[in-house]
């Protein structure tokens, strides 16, 4: 069969992507040898690069051949083949040329009994060449441009940088791209596909940051953008830990104790000591030192507390105890018990009736208490001239105590004689208990050796013997 070269054809194309679609062809080519039609369909690729268009596509369909005087044969065919556009308008451009290797198989079985055994299973193929105008209905479906974004690492300690990357798809990648970032914690710090987060300050928790990737020359559609997740972990929050001592932890009352707290924080953050309190007494400090002053407080037990706080809220409480101390009984004084004037101005030494009577009492008392001792103080008038009247007043005193008519029997190593200043005709009776002692001014201790308790009867002096007469 010879060629066909007068024709035409017609072709529509749904574009899937930019570089894929699905293309149907029709062609006929007429004249005197004969007629073809083919329908046919498949997959077609193109690259578009600046106005320009380069094709490729491989068909497959049905045939028709039609030859004068034989019968019409159907059969299967298949084109291959490309061409190149050139764009006239955004809507129109122009078929510079497509070139196409065109095969179909047809079966002729029934001609061979009329005389033409040659047609019994013939395989046309030729070549076909085109051009034209191309229509576009739309622009070629584009793939949606996206963004995806990693982290890394996902998992930080607050301090620790992130670092995050955006890779851009499906944007024109002749232009330059711009991105955007923003996080939801931390400074967030971007250069183009790129950026760091800083998480210092960072309460723990989970964040989020976002990439927002732009084609400035695209009017529409020309954008996307990704996010992509990471945690802060905060450092292990241990409060801090206290303890506070007190010194000294016994006092008397009225007195002061100093409290000393120290506070540290197992995570090396900053702490501080406040919040003294005390269940008694009154309690002042600044910082980690306190004093605790007990004037008016109870004998007892007194709780003292401070609180140590960290720059984080964390809080931690400690106490000592400063216990109160029963106040001791008074140390033992001496007293004055009773005592005796001397009347009597012929014998002013003399102790009466009426001083033995406050004298048995005297003993009585010392009796009852064997520990306790007696100061017999004696004094004297300024008008009274007898050399250590003072003196014999105490010692007859205690002459009468030791070993007078009344037989008292005290001990006279418990009793201790002075004199005093008083100016006054008595003897003081002054009881002494064990522990205390005697320390009244203006007294002096009698010198027993030289001071003798005078008789209540004096012996009378004896008489000169006379002398002989002369003979």
């Amino acid at each position: 069969m010879g060629d066909i070269p007068e024709g035409g054809g017609a072709s529509l194309t749904y574009n899937f992507s930019r570089f894929l679609g699905l293309e149907a062809d029709y062609g006929a080519n007429k004249n005197d040898n004969g007629t073809i039609q083919t329908v046919s369909i498949g997959p077609r690729l193109a690259y578009r690069n600046q106005g320009t268009t380069f094709f490729i596509h491989t068909l497959l369909g049905y045939n028709r051949l039609t030859v004068p005087n034989v019968e019409t044969s159907d059969g299967i065919g298949a084109i291959l083949g490309g061409g190149m556009d050139l764009d006239l308008w955004r809507r129109l451009s122009l078929r510079l040329f497509e070139a196409d290797w065109v095969w179909s198989s047809h079966n002729f079985a029934n001609e061979v009994d009329a005389g033409f055994p040659d047609l019994r299973r013939p395989q046309e193929s030729g070549v076909r060449l085109r051009t034209g105008l191309v229509f576009k209905l739309g622009y070629p479906t584009l793939a949606i441009p996206a963004a995806a974004c990693s982290i890394q690492p996902s998992e930080v300690m607050v301090g620790e940088p992130v670092t995050v990357t955006a890779s851009a798809s499906n944007f024109n990648p002749k232009h330059t791209l711009t991105y955007t970032w923003a996080s939801t914690g931390g400074k967030i710090t971007g250069k183009d596909t790129t950026a760091t987060i800083d998480t210092n300050g960072v309460a723990g928790g989970s964040y989020t940051a976002t990439a927002r990737v732009a084609d400035p020359k695209m009017k529409k559609g020309g954008e996307a953008s990704c996010s992509a997740t990471f945690t802060v972990k905060e450092p292990p929050k241990n409060p801090p830990t206290m303890s506070c001592s007190a010194n000294p932890t016994s006092v008397q009352a009225g007195a002061s104790s100093t409290l000393t707290c120290s506070c540290t924080s197992p995570d090396n953050v900053p702490v501080t000591i406040s919040g003294w309190n005390a269940s008694g007494g009154s309690v002042t400090g600044d910082g980690g030192t306190a004093t605790l002053n007990t004037t008016g407080a109870s004998a007892g037990p007194i709780t003292v507390s401070a609180t140590c706080t960290d720059s984080r809220g964390l809080t931690a409480a400690s106490s000592s105890t400063v216990t109160v101390e029963v106040p001791p009984p008074p140390p033992p004084e001496a007293s004055k018990l009773s005592e005796c004037d001397f009347p009597n101005k012929v014998k002013p030494w003399r102790v009466d009736n009426t001083c033995k009577a406050i004298l048995d009492d005297v003993a009585q008392r010392l009796q009852h208490d064997p520990d306790a001792k007696l100061v017999i103080v004696g004094n004297s008038g300024p008008d009274e001239k007898r050399k250590n009247l003072a003196a014999e007043r105490a010692v007859n005193s205690k002459a009468y105590l030791s070993g007078g008519e009344a037989k008292q029997a005290i001990d006279a190593s418990r009793i201790e004689t002075r004199t005093g200043s008083a100016g006054t005709r008595t003897a003081e009776y002054w009881v002494v208990p064990a522990g205390a002692t005697f320390s009244a001014p203006g007294t002096t201790a009698v010198d027993e050796s030289m001071v003798k308790a005078v008789p209540d009867h004096p012996a009378a002096a004896k008489k000169k013997a006379a002398k002989p007469k002369a003979q």
